[in-house]
């Protein structure tokens, strides 16, 4: 024991050497965490304007495409049946109203998980912060034993 209080009383720096290197490691971890922070916003509006665009280009395709049938039919004057056209157009609006109520609730649904994956988020930083002071007191503890053992065992007899 006497010999490892020696070597630690002979080079002071160490501990100060250890402690720098993790302030040193803490800070550029930090420094890169800023920088994604800096930049987030910029691949958010990148991504939303693409979907925007897709969006748009998808609309665009729809629209020439039923166009172009719409030319098809009228250019071979094909026979219409009222009948059969009312029942094609009750079940597309049917179908389109099922979709649309199917992406109401997805989209419902993927809000909640998304607000709940932030509460966990929350939750996780909380729990972070506890077992950090638990592990501190853990270490103080524990440094306050293995000093006074060390002071029982370096006493003059």
């Amino acid at each position: 024991m006497s010999e490892n209080k020696r070597r630690d009383e002979a080079n002071p720096a160490s501990t100060r050497s250890t402690t720098s290197v993790i302030d040193t490691a803490r800070d550029n971890t930090l420094r890169i965490i800023d920088e994604v922070t800096k930049v987030q916003p910029k691949y958010s509006q990148a991504f939303s304007n693409l979907q925007t665009d897709l969006i748009q280009t998808t609309r665009n395709i729809v629209q020439t495409a039923f166009d172009v049938e719409k030319q098809i039919v009228q250019n071979l004057n094909l026979p219409q049946y009222p009948q059969v056209s009312e029942l094609v157009a009750r079940q597309s609006n049917e179908i389109t109203d099922n979709i649309t109520r199917a992406f109401g609730t997805y989209n419902q649904m993927a809000i909640n998980i998304i607000d709940a994956a932030r509460e966990n988020s929350k939750i996780f930083n909380k729990t972070i912060d506890t077992v950090t002071e638990y592990n501190t007191n853990l270490v103080k503890a524990w440094t306050s034993y293995w000093t006074s053992q060390q002071q029982q065992f370096t006493r003059p007899f």
